[in-house]
């Protein structure tokens, strides 16, 4: 009986490790694109990622053929959303978004529907029913945001004062 349970523990750990092997690198660039951090400065998407991953491996027995990757993603998005729509936790106070990060123009709820969409390939319904969302408001927000980076608004840039040139 204990051995049993103890290669049952082993089959875990390895599954386990085997689905991170794989899916660590796109889940943390999906939190790095999520947090606005720069991709080598990203002390929030790594914790992000850290929560989802121990979340999902808490999980494990009980994702009976879920996928374990749309496990991950669903609660790092939730995370990510509480922390910011309620402004609370250090997933929210520790830094502004990189400017080397494409998406760090745009506002928390922006980013992560525009993340969920078109990077992650999620659909509408799926993403409204994850953020407790009207379908019509995760397409405008998209929409929107979409926008926003196709077509960014620049600052007015200074004109020069016209100097006189003349004798003194």
């Amino acid at each position: 009986m204990r051995d049993r349970r103890m290669s049952r523990g082993a089959r875990r750990a390895r599954e386990f490790e085997s689905f991170v092997a794989g899916a660590a690198g796109r889940l943390l660039h999906t939190a790095t694109l999520l947090t606005g951090e720069a991709p080598d400065a990203n002390p929030r998407a790594r914790r992000l990622l850290s929560l989802a991953l121990a979340h999902t491996y808490a999980r494990w027995d009980r994702l009976l053929g879920e996928d374990p990757y749309d496990s991950a993603r669903q609660h790092l998005a939730t995370r990510f959303a509480r922390a910011t729509w309620h402004q609370r936790g250090p997933l929210c106070h520790a830094r502004r978004p990189s400017a080397r990060n494409p998406l760090a123009a745009l506002a928390p709820r922006e980013r992560l529907i525009l993340v969920l969409r078109l990077y992650e390939g999620v659909a509408e319904e799926q993403a409204a029913a994850l953020l407790g969302l009207p379908v019509e408001r995760v397409r405008t927000i998209c929409d929107r945001a979409t926008a926003t980076l196709l077509h960014p608004t620049h600052p007015p840039t200074p004109r020069a004062l016209p100097t006189k040139a003349g004798p003194r």
